[in-house]
């Protein structure tokens, strides 16, 4: 009998955390375009989120995530240097992109949906990005791989525009990895 007990206060305990501390260490933003045909991997060194997670209420669960786009790594410095220009992301005059969640949507007890803007380049639009939902001890981990058009953020231009050199479509998959809040794990004290 004390098992079960003991097995209920638990369950009801974890139910109860909200996940809102960010591990950037441990997350990761990458994507994966194709050139001509090849797939082109990267990845953005240096992003930011806010992120407020309740499994028990999930559709009151907020996201914020900042890319600092000049931390891209496409492997090559010359790329690099060339994805920085105006005709890409032109990291001068829009050093970030960023996303900002207005709801959630749960599909079953581990995929969901977060609706929300996703501004690249100073351009906004709508989009919805799949993800699942792992929960690992004290932490959740997110994962999801979200399609967006080169052309929705007027990314690439002159010979570049071209979806025959580089595809129009590229995958951003992210790994965003998010502890449990200590002030909601921990019992309240009486006074």
């Amino acid at each position: 009998m004390k098992f079960f007990l003991l097995l209920m206060m638990s369950v009801s305990t974890v139910g109860a955390t909200e996940f809102k501390e960010f591990q950037p260490a441990s997350s990761s933003v990458t994507f994966v375009s194709k050139q001509m045909g090849v797939p082109v991997e990267g990845r953005f060194k240096k992003f930011a989120a806010q992120i407020a997670f309740d499994l028990t209420k999930p559709e009151k669960s907020t996201a914020k995530i900042e890319i600092e786009m000049v931390s891209i790594d496409t492997g090559s410095t010359e790329a690099n240097s060339e994805v920085a220009t105006v005709g890409w992301f032109n990291t001068k005059t829009f050093p970030q992109a960023n996303f900002v969640s207005g709801g959630l949507k749960k599909i079953d007890a581990t995929h969901f949906q977060a609706v929300g803007k996703l501004t690249i380049k100073g351009k906004t639009r709508d989009i919805v990005a799949p993800f699942t939902v792992n929960q690992q001890a004290d932490h959740l981990v997110l994962e999801g791989n979200l399609p967006i058009r080169r052309g929705d953020f007027a990314i690439g231009s002159g010979i570049w525009a071209d979806s025959d050199v580089v595809a129009e479509e590229v995958q951003i998959r992210f790994r965003l990895i998010v502890a449990a809040s200590l002030s909601s794990t921990q019992p309240k004290k009486g006074k």
